[in-house]
């Protein structure tokens, strides 16, 4: 079952601009852009620049003949091309109608020909795992329902039921939360139908896959045991704070090697650091970021994870991926934060917005009380702009107002 995707509507409206003669879309492997492209762009001529018996054919072509055979074309992993750029550039510099969609997995390879070549001659997308919202829709045509956080963002109405357990679609809301938690959010395993144990055998696969394709884009590995042993000691240490040396240590690397390697997992959309918010001059700040898997799948399964419930620690990683891949599929300027004072105040995730902040506190716990809320009071003291809201996250079904612009909710009643 294909789902919908809300960048659909971006991307087309990009296409039909005059600036969008080139798009670039970029995005992990298997998250649905090869699918989505082809279904919005169907008289696009598809290559694929994985396979190198099409790259020696199209190595050969002069600008003409690339604009006269491909006046519209989807060119997928075009980062195994490099020498394509500079053809893409002299098509679109003789001033005619081609319109190219560049597409790949290597955000690193892919951007850095795009700022050396198309600088200025191309709009820039990225695409992640289905939120909640898409996970939710029944066909690709239709449009995802802005969940309660992303009605926020957008400063649209915000009304909510007492309870999550009265709110229109509670349990297909509560079931698709509930498998997110498990499986995470690629497209592949929902739209093949897929049993459980198969869905566990595809995410070991994409590892695989990852480890063999696009990490060695990334970097000539004469062995790929090192990053291996990074990868799984940060999916177990997933919603703490970087401890480089800590990481080095657990890893057998060395600290200056650990941090090349969350460089090359953050830039393949493996993880998210979560930078610490320090624009308080005033306080003792922690200036450690703090490590979030982006998709809690994948780091269920490297962690083994396969059937036991998420630690705290794996909730909240959990719950910042989802809340980061909503606000990127609105396309919205905001910031990520996390906030820790060194007296021992924590905010978990801080989103900055040009009018102020959303603070928000994530807890596992079924039944959240006033004290859950303690490290979300006063928090204008510290900040350099307004709250906007603040909330605790958590299982509990109850909607509680736990004091000035504090509300608790359940985590799935926020995210859908």
């Amino acid at each position: 079952m294909n789902k919908s995707r809300r960048l659909k509507d971006s991307l087309i409206a990009a296409s039909e601009s005059i600036l969008g003669r080139i798009i670039v879309l970029t995005g992990a492997r298997q998250v649905g852009k090869t699918t989505l492209l082809k279904n919005i762009f169907p008289d696009y001529t598809y290559l694929s620049l994985d396979d190198p018996s099409l790259r020696r054919d199209l190595a050969n072509l002069t600008a003409d003949q690339w604009a006269k055979n491909f006046p519209k074309a989807i060119l997928d992993e075009v980062q195994k091309m490099p020498e394509l750029f500079d053809m893409i550039k002299a098509v679109y510099d003789k001033d005619g109608q081609e319109r190219y969609i560049l597409s790949g997995s290597s955000q690193i390879l892919l951007l850095q020909k795009v700022k050396e070549t198309l600088a200025g001659r191309c709009t820039i997308f990225e695409m992640f795992p289905l939120t909640l919202p898409e996970q939710l829709t029944q066909n690709g045509l239709e449009t995802p329902t802005n969940s309660f956080f992303q009605q926020i963002l957008l400063d649209t109405s915000t009304e909510s039921m007492p309870s999550f357990r009265l709110e229109r679609g509670f349990e297909s809301k509560l079931e698709a939360f509930e498998y997110y938690l498990k499986f995470g959010g690629y497209p592949s395993l929902i739209a093949h139908r897929l049993k459980e144990r198969e869905k566990i055998v595809w995410l070991r696969d994409y590892v695989k896959t990852y480890l063999e394709r696009d990490v060695r884009d990334l970097a000539d590995f004469r062995r790929l045991e090192p990053f291996v042993a990074m990868q799984r000691v940060c999916a177990a240490q997933t919603g703490q704070l970087v401890n480089y040396s800590s990481l080095a240590r657990e890893a057998g690397i060395q600290s200056a090697t650990a941090q090349k390697f969350l460089y090359y997992l953050s830039i393949s959309y493996q993880i998210i650091m979560l930078s610490p918010w320090h624009k308080n001059k005033l306080k003792r700040l922690s200036k450690m970021p703090k490590l979030h898997f982006l998709d809690i799948g994948i780091q269920r399964t490297l962690t083994q994870n396969t059937s036991g419930i998420l630690n705290g620690n794996e909730f909240e990683t959990a719950v910042v991926s989802e809340i980061f891949k909503q606000a990127k599929s609105l396309e919205i300027d905001c910031h990520f934060y996390h906030l820790r004072t060194n007296d021992g105040r924590e905010v978990d995730l801080l989103i900055e917005l040009e009018k102020g902040y959303i603070a928000i506190e994530i807890k596992q716990a079924s039944n959240i009380s006033q004290t859950d809320a303690r490290h979300l009071r006063q928090l204008e003291e510290i900040l350099d702009k307004p709250i906007i809201a603040s909330f605790v996250l958590s299982n509990d079904y109850q909607v509680k107002e736990l004091g000035a612009n504090i509300k608790a909710m359940h985590t799935a009643h926020f995210l859908t």
